[in-house]
């Protein structure tokens, strides 16, 4: 039996259409690895079944080797999912000035919690402009001082 290359081209539309039912974001690496055998068998039709499989299975564990390098390297780089208690401390720039019993908002370098800006509080009056370091984090706004 020879397998044609749009039999990986199936296989793998398949796959990553797959990784919609099964949201485990590591499917779809097998079916782009699929797609590239597909590449491949067309290029080089001579290609026998075994040495297809194996191309297959080192592409696509490459590739899902590499996808979570990259999206741990990225996770580290924010501080998304991080309890608030990690965050308590990170400096930040006040853009909207803030006084007791009015919002403000708060710009800091890095994400935290999944958003770079964050409305906020304060216990006293700061200007916009102002260097601030977080101190809570309250529902849907954080509690600033001035740094």
């Amino acid at each position: 039996m020879s397998v044609e290359w749009w039999y990986w081209l199936v296989g793998g539309i398949g796959l990553i259409l797959l990784e919609l039912a099964i949201p485990a974001f590591y499917v779809i690496w097998f079916g782009f690895g699929a797609l590239l055998i597909s590449a491949l068998a067309l290029l080089a039709p001579g290609l026998s079944l075994p040495a297809q499989i194996v191309l297959w299975m080192l592409a696509s564990i490459g590739m899902t080797a590499l996808w979570f390098k990259v999206f741990k390297r990225t996770a580290q780089g924010t501080l998304i999912g991080t309890a608030d208690g990690d965050v308590i401390g990170e400096a930040g720039l006040l853009v909207q000035a803030v006084a007791p019993f009015q919002r403000g908002k708060v710009r800091f370098q890095r994400p935290i919690l999944g958003s770079e800006e964050w409305a906020c509080t304060a216990d006293v009056e700061i200007a916009a402009g102002s260097r601030v370091k977080l101190v809570s984090v309250e529902g849907s706004f954080v509690k600033v001082v001035a740094a």
